[in-house]
């Protein structure tokens, strides 16, 4: 065999089998063949199952070592010789429905979305035990719980325990005074015990037989969970009558002591769910105040756990071990990620903070454009989630079309109200900042999109490889589109008049050398006949082919080419999967989120322009830094946080082709957009750049075309990279400020 004399070999399954091995018939009926392949189908999805990546699985197929003629007949064997060693053949996709193999291959389609998150939900038994337990009620009792003494629970107590407690004991101590109140005081008394610590302990709804019609005092039962005696309790006898919410201890509670306790909860679960990683006390405390102090207080049992008890008959309501789990980053509601959840009151306070306080009475332009700017995060990763959700549920045309209408709307919007406010003040500094977050996107994009997901995969993986076909596809598209969009640039400074507007004769001499400050190459010298007779008739020759060569890319990528992805969605889902689709959001309800969530774009990109004045005049950072960082690179965040996840996954192919797609969005569609804009509203936004803009584009374009030109990478060139980044932004922090700033 040849997994004996080789075992170093890296072996891997595709659900076809090629066709230049030949097939070597064996001396069974013919009725085996069937049989050997869903045996093979089976060996297929059980690799897949051991890799934990329902998304991408790489298959390469090359002949076997041995002689066809000596091949074992087996499909196992057969596909045991298939090793694993260059280009990528084929690509298997294997998902637990339909609706998110078709997100998977959408992912792969140039011009789509990229998109990590399931837009279904997963069945139960796929998942892990790490995330079944994030997803898990606080009221398992586990065998073996381990030592509570923990760092959570630590900063628990330190946050929440000893002051919850203490309130607690003061409510204790009012619901005595009340007399009548005094079953609650006993309840409260406990509780006071069980919050200052709760782990290790158990709260449960214990059922009191009706036959009590008396109180008793001293009444002992034994537990098969806990052991012992319970606890002594008093059994008022309003509750085995008329109901325990007609007595007036019931309304003594209520009033005084229930409103506070809830109050204090809902404190410790909304501060605790913010933190992501106490999540766990969030659930404590909601689960307290919406049922432990609900209940008749001689229904709640509270005990500490041991760990020879086994379960008891009753109810367990609350049993907490762990205050924190840094797992809880991958927690979703309704499949959007914890982060979005927590971040969408933020957009609703910047809205109502820059609409109601307009004269900046409470707080001051720079906060404002700091919370419209990180609004900005959450609502790009909504929009994102409901393009996913709307093509992975409809055919390609549809796709396409969403795909290619609101794929740029985070950028777009912002950069139109930007050159609106820019018009409207005659302020040519709004279009410069424009023209630096542009490049700075195209430039992120290029080196630190692919350069972190390249160091962060090479951590976990040892070397990546990636579909350099694809990637080549978009690498001449961006040389492409870098050419175009700079064509006017360059055909200015070849053809303009360099104009200065102050000069010094360093040397005293007539001929000497002169110091001269802000120049540039004028088109508007003979009333701007360079301009509007050359240059701006190749603005808009440069915007009508660029979308036009970003068409041919589609059609050349998704229908006449296709091979060079290569897509096969498996029909051997899961083993023992047969579950339909259940998606997280249905196609209304993603368009009606898509359009609500554009609207607070376009609010949120309003304010940002509104108050980011008195950061540009203010400053002491250059404007180019300002453009090519925050506004570049904010809204790009939820597609980095996807490209890293990818490349966690051994997927570089898809890391690289959301930096490359966003690259060629931005000098196909974006810029050509803008200049259309500017047609039927005249701005000041003119397709001709800086100097440094140019060579920072052009540069970052070749590096990445010789970065990836043998269709593997690791850490180190992702440090390159990165590197090369950095050092990009730190010539455009030292850089003086546009003219016109």
């Amino acid at each position: 065999m040849a997994s004996d004399a080789e075992p170093g070999r890296r072996r891997r399954c595709c659900t076809q089998d090629t066709p230049d091995v030949p097939k070597v018939p064996d001396s069974r009926s013919d009725s085996d063949g069937p049989r050997r392949g869903s045996l093979c189908d089976r060996h297929c999805a059980a690799i897949n199952d051991v890799q934990g990546d329902l998304g991408d699985l790489g298959c390469h197929l090359h002949r076997p070592r041995v002689p066809p003629a000596t091949s074992t007949p087996s499909c196992y064997q057969q596909h045991s010789e298939e090793v694993c060693e260059s280009c990528v053949v084929k690509t298997t996709l294997t998902a637990e429905n339909a609706v998110e193999a078709n997100k998977l291959s959408n992912n792969y389609k140039f011009g789509f979305k990229k998109w990590k998150s399931h837009v279904t939900a997963r069945p139960w038994e796929d998942r892990s035990e790490i995330v079944k337990e994030l997803y898990s009620d606080l009221n398992v009792i586990r065998g073996s719980g381990g030592s509570t003494l923990t760092c959570g629970n630590v900063l628990y107590l330190l946050l929440f325990g000893w002051w919850l407690s203490l309130l607690y004991v003061l409510v204790a101590a009012v619901m005595f005074v009340t007399v009548i109140g005094a079953p609650y005081g006993r309840l409260c008394w406990g509780l006071a015990g069980y919050f200052l610590w709760p782990f290790g302990k158990v709260i449960q709804k214990v059922e009191v037989p009706k036959s009590h019609h008396t109180c008793k005092a001293g009444t002992e039962e034994s537990s098969a969970l806990l052991g012992g005696p319970t606890p002594r309790r008093w059994h008022p006898q309003c509750w085995a009558g008329t109901g325990y919410w007609h007595c007036a201890s019931s309304a003594v509670w209520l009033c005084l002591g229930y409103p506070v306790l809830v109050l204090a909860h809902g404190l410790v679960c909304v501060t605790a769910w913010l933190l992501i990683v106490l999540i766990p006390v969030a659930k404590l405390s909601a689960r307290a105040a919406s049922r432990v102090l609900l209940l008749p207080p001689e229904q709640v049992l509270i005990r500490r756990l041991k760990m020879t008890e086994v379960p008891l008959e009753g109810e367990v309501i609350l049993c907490c071990y762990r205050a924190a789990n840094p797992y809880y980053y991958k927690y979703a509601v309704d499949g959007i990620n914890v982060f979005a959840v927590n971040l969408l009151p933020l957009v609703l306070v910047t809205l109502v903070l820059g609409y109601v306080d307009s004269p900046n009475h409470l707080t001051g332009s720079a906060i404002k454009f700091t919370l419209a700017l990180l609004s900005i995060m959450p609502l790009s990763y909504y929009i994102g989630m409901a393009i996913a959700s709307i093509s992975a549920q409809s055919n390609f045309a549809v796709g396409a079309v969403v795909n290619a209408t609101f794929g740029s709307i985070t950028e777009l919007t912002f950069y139109i109200t930007a050159l609106i406010k820019g018009s409207r003040e005659g302020n040519r500094c709004y279009a410069e900042v424009v023209k630096s977050a542009l490049t700075g996107t195209l430039v992120g994009c290029v080196l630190f999109v692919p350069g972190l997901c390249m160091v962060i995969g090479g951590i976990r993986h040892q070397e990546q490889r990636f579909n350099s076909r694809s990637a080549g596809v978009s690498s001449a598209l961006l040389f492409l589109s870098v050419g175009g969009v700079f064509a006017p640039t360059l055909f200015s400074k070849v053809y303009g008049k360099l104009v200065c507007g102050e000069c010094h004769n360093v040397t005293q001499n007539p001929l000497g050398h002169y110091l001269c400050h802000n120049c540039h190459f004028d088109l508007m010298d003979n009333n701007g006949t360079l301009y509007y007779s050359h240059v701006q008739p190749l603005v808009y020759t440069v915007s009508i082919l660029l979308p036009a060569a970003y068409l041919i890319g589609l059609f050349f990528t998704l229908k006449t080419h296709t091979h060079i992805y290569d897509i096969h969605v498996s029909d051997c889902h899961m083993p023992g999967h047969h579950h339909s689709a259940v998606v997280h959001w249905s196609r209304w309800r993603a368009l009606v989120i898509l359009l609500l969530s554009t609207l607070c774009m376009s609010a949120c990109a309003d304010l940002a322009t509104e108050h980011i004045s008195p950061i540009l005049t203010n400053s002491t950072i250059s404007q180019y830094f300002i453009g090519v960082t925050v506004l570049a690179m904010v809204p790009e965040l939820p597609e980095i946080v996807n490209g890293i996840q990818f490349a966690l996954q051994n997927n570089l192919s898809l890391s690289i082709e959301i930096g490359n797609c966003i690259a060629v969005q931005v000098c196909m569609l974006q810029i050509p957009i803008l200049v259309l804009f500017t047609i039927f509203y005249p701005t000041n936004f003119t397709l001709v750049f800086s100097d440094l803009h140019v060579y920072a584009s052009m540069f970052s374009v070749v590096l990445m075309n010789y970065i990836f030109m043998d269709g593997k990478c690791d850490y180190f060139q992702g440090t390159v990279l990165v590197m090369v980044y950095f050092i990009l932004l730190a010539v455009y922090f030292f850089a003086p400020s546009p003219s016109g700033c």
